[in-house]
């Protein structure tokens, strides 16, 4: 089953909606500030970035620069790693690049976790949470607050890419049969393909196939990333 924390985010309608989700999920890790970013990628290098976040007045301003992207370490890292990156003064100094961190230290983007997931057809999500005060030092806790923005912004992913991108970009929903609309309901109450098998009275074997089709057609790597697009598209309730 799904944390009652997380399912929320599942259900935004609208860009307002997410905005406030993303706002209740950064206070309640003690986080100030957020920025999401959605990235669809086109022929010849162009890509279309779309972005919502609680940047402070004048910050945009003062680091509009595109090229400062491409000297950020943590925005590179995300760039081409899907692994999370937790991020400090350290992080930009051993880059050379100590000014960028001095530059937006002053607005309070001092410490952060920032993490991209990349998806087919060109389409990448961003997210990152910032603030003034230092990420725990005890290793156990910092695991545990990593995972849970990761785990965030899995939840976050497919509703970011559903409210935040023009009708145009939109993909469609994928056609799944009602056999595998089932065997997606059954996993996501916690059943193993041999008990769906049991409920649904098929073999074992049957409902690994269905549930393989189910992951093929929705673009996933596994059973629980299925589960949790069929819920953001609708699918299944």
């Amino acid at each position: 089953m799904l944390q009652g924390g997380y399912q929320s985010v599942l259900e935004v309608r609208n860009r307002n909606e997410f905005r406030r989700e993303l706002g209740q999920f950064t206070a309640s890790m003690d986080f100030d500030t957020f920025s999401a970013i959605t990235v669809v990628d086109h022929s010849l290098g162009r890509s279309d970035f779309i972005a919502i976040d609680n940047c402070p007045p004048g910050f945009k301003d003062a680091l509009n620069d595109p090229m400062l992207g491409v000297r950020d370490p943590v925005m590179q890292h995300c760039k081409r790693q899907t692994v999370p990156i937790v991020w400090n003064q350290r992080t930009y100094v051993e880059q050379g690049v100590g000014e960028l961190w001095e530059m937006q230290a002053s607005y309070g983007y001092n410490n952060g976790i920032c993490l991209a997931l990349h998806l087919p057809e060109g389409r990448h999500f961003v997210l990152g949470m910032d603030r003034r005060e230092a990420l725990p030092a005890d290793p156990g806790k910092l695991t545990r607050m990593v995972a849970d923005v990761q785990l965030f912004a899995v939840h976050a992913l497919d509703s970011a890419l559903r409210v935040l991108l023009p009708p145009e970009q939109q993909l469609d929903k994928p056609h799944l049969t009602p056999r595998e609309l089932e065997t997606l309901r059954w996993t996501m109450d916690g059943k193993t393909a041999w008990e769906v098998g049991q409920i649904l009275s098929i073999t074992e074997r049957t409902t690994v196939l269905h549930l393989g089709n189910a992951m093929r057609k929705l673009a996933c790597n596994n059973k629980h990333q299925a589960v949790l697009k069929a819920l953001r598209l609708g699918l299944i309730r």
